[in-house]
């Protein structure tokens, strides 16, 4: 059967969790409600750390601020409309608007696995080459650095959006997701141009995803090497305890996503409500546990925070002691 290249949908239809009972919506809207807060208070108050602390106006937590910035706005994106389905029962999504949760879904995707790929080479320099980094990685150069990571991400990820668009929609417009994908989307366009369109979004999706973490498993297998070479205890445990929250927040981000990739090569298929809670875990937990590594787990931060707290207490003091006067 032939389709002409017209599209007769106005908007799609997200279904969230398929099976889920009514008795259930009102729960599940508020976790996830709770997440949102989470990610955006919880990420904000980094930012709000990192501006505000001179101590942290470093290359480093120049990265962990736009790991922040694609943290929050991740969250932004995808959560209020599958809360709105579940709290209101606010099923429908308008075409365009389906198109552009999509655009910012994936290039915000890229530009966080592209900041972690800064944040391993970040790390890499410092320990093997020491004496560059000052001249390497200096705010400026980061800066600019990251900007490219959004600007050339956005522009390529329009063209991926753009070439979505160019399938026929005819008939069929629910969506088996939490939010608009690329995936999803594409599943449902006739004609003949459907595979062709999802091959050239997986092929991307490949790039975008296997060349950071190739050279991210090199950088801190490099690093884990130079760590072994360290004879002195003291120093060996400041680069690991340096490390170790950077590669944490790395695993969390890579690892659920290479093994739904490796299940499917394999020929493991997962039921539809099995994908979407994998997916919307990877998606959103990394988000939620980042600012708690940031604030607990990397000494300067947590170091700033402590003397904001002692800061606070010993101005408490001396306001109480003079009301009391």
């Amino acid at each position: 059967m032939k389709y002409m290249n017209v599209t007769n949908i106005k908007d799609f239809i997200i279904t969230g969790f398929p099976g889920l009972l009514p008795e259930y919506y009102g729960p599940v809207s508020v976790l996830l409600l709770f997440v949102f807060l989470c990610i955006v208070f919880g990420n904000a108050f980094v930012l709000f750390i990192i501006v505000r602390e001179q101590t942290l106006h470093k290359a480093a937590y120049l990265i962990f601020f736009h790991l922040a910035m694609t943290d929050i706005m991740f969250g932004t994106v995808t959560l209020p409309k599958i809360i709105a389905r579940y709290w209101w029962n606010d099923m429908i999504s308008s075409f365009e608007a389906c198109f552009v949760q999509m655009y910012f879904v994936h290039s915000l995707g890229a530009v966080h696995s592209l900041i972690l790929l800064m944040m391993a080479l970040d790390r890499f320099v410092s320990i093997w080459f020491p004496f560059r980094y000052p001249v390497l990685f200096t705010n400026k150069n980061v800066s600019i650095a990251c900007s490219l990571c959004w600007i050339l991400t956005f522009i390529r990820l329009a063209g991926i959006v753009f070439h979505a668009t160019t399938l026929p929609y005819c008939d069929h417009n629910v969506i088996m997701q939490c939010y608009c994908d690329h995936i999803s989307i594409t599943r449902l366009g006739c004609g003949d141009g459907g595979a062709y369109v999802q091959h050239v979004s997986f092929a991307n999706a490949m790039v975008t995803l296997m060349v950071p973490l190739t050279f991210i498993i090199l950088s801190y297998f490099s690093i884990i090497i130079a760590v072994l070479r360290i004879s002195h205890s003291e120093r060996r445990h400041k680069v690991l305890s340096t490390c170790a929250p950077q590669l944490f927040i790395t695993c969390i981000y890579y690892v659920p996503r290479c093994f739904v990739y490796i299940a499917n090569n394999l020929g493991y298929s997962f039921s539809p409500l099995a994908r979407i809670v994998i997916t919307m875990m990877y998606s959103l937990i990394p988000a939620v546990v980042n600012p708690l590594i940031y604030c607990f787990k990397i000494t300067e931060i947590k170091n700033a925070l402590k003397r904001r707290f002692d800061n606070g207490k010993v101005s408490s003091m001396i306001n109480n002691k003079r009301n009391v006067k």
